[in-house]
């Protein structure tokens, strides 16, 4: 089973373009969400991220992050909605009042956030993080600090989630019941396994610097890097869809 934003090869047109394409046409399409508050157009955009996952067989992963995003964007829509007065009054308030506009924003507000997301999740799921990182160094001359930096970031996430894990089933197999109690109560139990965790952490970290130190990195440039990243036709006509849909929806 893959990990938590780790590479799943294939060979879709989504893993064949051009990594710096990709990402950089997931930033234009989440910028897009983020523009307009057009309905309309965050349920197309919702429309075409799940087009995209099926495209290169990403539903399973794309399902598991729409829950994830859906938790997060529902807490916010909540806070919305009582917290913003907008339109026809349907359930008044002592601060103010939920009205047509509040159920409104909130759930445009979740389209949005889904929406925007897929793409982003999509571009590390289809592209391999040493390519992802090289790309950029290569074509938008990112510093290669910068990218291995980001790429040493996302690596790094689904190792400590494990660690976390382990560390979990360890004290769950001592006695220590963390499906038991209220919040305060989990809470309360998982602060102490942040140290075991951030022993762990550093610990890796270090060795991964030495490592990095003892093979060069301080002499890496953007020459050193073999591989080339062409853009081909696909990869051009995917920035301009994704410019033009950003276009469509500030004019809207």
């Amino acid at each position: 089973m893959n990990k938590f934003l780790e590479y799943v090869p294939g060979d879709s047109l989504l893993h064949r373009m051009n990594p710096t394409a990709k990402l950089l046409a997931a930033m234009v399409f989440a910028i897009m969400c983020f523009c307009t508050s057009n309905l309309v157009i965050l349920v197309a955009a919702l429309v075409i991220g799940l087009v995209l996952a099926r495209s290169c067989g990403m539903m399973r992963q794309t399902a598991g992050l729409m829950k994830a995003v859906a938790v997060f964007s529902i807490i916010l829509a909540i806070l919305l909605v009582f917290t913003t007065p907008a339109g026809a009054v349907l359930v008044p308030l002592p601060w103010g009042y939920i009205g047509t506009g509040s159920l409104i924003a909130a759930v445009t507000m979740i389209i949005r956030l889904e929406a925007a997301a897929i793409p982003l999740f999509l571009v590390f799921y289809v592209t391999k993080m040493t390519d992802m990182a090289n790309a950029a160094v290569k074509n938008l001359h990112v510093p290669y600090k910068y990218a291995f930096t980001f790429m040493s970031t996302v690596h790094f996430i689904p190792v400590f989630m494990n660690d976390m894990k382990a560390i979990m089933e360890a004290q769950t197999s001592r006695g220590v019941r963390f499906d038991e109690g209220g919040l305060a109560n989990k809470v309360r139990l998982m602060v102490p396994l942040c140290v075991p965790l951030l022993v762990s952490s550093v610990r890796k970290t270090n060795s991964a610097a030495i490592a990095a130190e003892v093979r060069g990195f301080n002499l890496r440039t953007r020459a050193c890097g073999y591989k080339e990243y062409p853009f081909a036709g696909a990869d051009i006509a995917t920035l301009v869809a994704s410019v033009a849909l950003l276009v469509v929806a500030i004019a809207l």
